[in-house]
């Protein structure tokens, strides 16, 4: 496979200053839990600045100043394989500003892999797998963009103590899992849409317009399956939309309140404790 490279842009920002998870792990900002002995983002990052088809990092945040408290992120910084981006009012704005900052360089053609400062559980095989399906979707002339969902089957087998929230489909549920990929410049026109649909989140009723009245049914009587509500996405959205479904439950799990931030670090406790078998047996 040829060896297609992606800039990154984390998310990494909060919907306000008084941040209750953030509080109750006593961080500065949510983006800083403590998972396992290390800072959430700087595991984010380490893991993509390790990855050998990730070039530039451009991290999203609402304090940056409090993010290069930690020696770690700071150094990454100063290297230059880090730069940081104001956030904007809204994820989408943020996402718009990161793909036109990237689009302004010079001869900068690479796809952007969107991901988020709390996926903590974020590792190679998770990138391999879906920068791979990425690739292949947008090579056969299918994608613009690619987003990651996992089905409620692979979740509940590994997490079944775990509440989540699902999309509905025929035939299965889904969870999102917080990579997207932006394979090309009609990708924007998905950004524009999401912001779009930002706007007017306390009036559904203008992006039923934009989807038609008869998807809106069908997604909610779930006789759309997974392909087919995608397709419709992609008619409405102007932009080729496929997603990927990942094949592990790790995939879906970011630390948006207090029993996320346990279940990673138990997670990583489970590892650790495997890990320290495998060299005693």
């Amino acid at each position: 496979m040829p060896d297609l490279r992606f800039d990154v842009l984390v998310l990494a920002g909060r919907r306000d200053e008084n941040d209750e998870l953030a509080a109750a792990a006593g961080a500065t900002h949510r983006a800083l839990l403590d998972i396992a002995g290390t800072p959430m983002l700087a595991r984010v990052l380490t893991t993509l600045m390790a990855h050998d088809r990730i070039d530039l990092i451009l991290l999203c945040s609402d304090a940056p100043e409090l993010l290069q408290e930690v020696p770690a992120i700071a150094d990454m910084v100063s290297s230059g394989r880090v730069q940081l981006l104001p956030a904007a009012e809204s994820p989408s704005r943020s996402v718009l500003a990161g793909i036109d900052s990237l689009t302004a360089r010079d001869n900068n053609s690479k796809p952007l892999l969107v991901t988020t400062g709390d996926h903590a559980l974020l590792d190679h095989g998770m990138l391999d797998f879906f920068l791979d399906a990425s690739h292949d979707a947008a090579q056969a002339g299918n994608a613009d963009v690619t987003l990651a969902l996992v089905s409620e089957t692979i979740i509940a087998k590994r997490f079944p103590d775990v509440a989540r929230t699902y999309l509905p489909f025929r035939g299965e549920r889904y969870s999102g899992a917080n990579l997207f990929g932006f394979m090309n410049p009609d990708a924007r026109k998905v950004a524009i849409f999401w912001r779009t649909a930002e706007e007017h989140r306390k009036q559904p009723w203008r992006m039923v317009s934009k989807f038609g009245f008869l998807s809106l049914v069908l997604f909610i009587l779930r006789r759309l399956d997974l392909a087919s509500a995608f397709e419709r996405v992609s008619m409405a959205v102007g932009a080729r939309v496929v997603a990927i479904e990942m094949p592990v439950a790790e995939a879906a799990v970011d630390v948006d309140k207090v029993s996320d931030w346990m279940l990673v670090n138990r997670v990583f406790d489970e590892r650790a404790a495997a890990a320290a078998n495998d060299t005693t047996t």
